[in-house]
């Protein structure tokens, strides 16, 4: 199963870091997307993008996690000579990542 069955995202950026929540649908699933999805499989699968690190923060209050990648916009919006240099679509992105289908 891809993560996007099971959770939304959002994402933004500032400068050049992009930030992206994944909150799932039903709060029963989140420690399994919490098992799944470390902060160096993110890191792994935004790799050619990603040039810094990736933080993993557990929202625990709210069964979200938010990630943020260091490094990742080429240096921003108004830096930048790629078409688009928003972190906005990494939310659509991340929902593409492959789960373990062990539920």
């Amino acid at each position: 199963m891809k993560l996007r069955d099971i959770a939304h995202a959002r994402a933004g950026d500032k400068g050049n870091m992009v930030n992206i929540s994944v909150i799932p649908y039903r709060e029963s699933d989140y420690e399994f997307i919490k098992e799944q999805l470390s902060a160096e499989r993110v890191q792994y699968f935004f790799r050619d993008m990603c040039k810094g690190s990736v933080t993993r923060y557990e929202i625990d209050g709210l069964s979200s996690l938010n990630f943020v990648l260091e490094h990742s916009l080429d240096g921003g919006s108004c830096r930048t000579l790629g078409l688009d240099a928003l972190g906005r679509s990494t939310a659509q992105a991340i929902l593409e990542i492959e789960l373990k289908d062990i539920k």
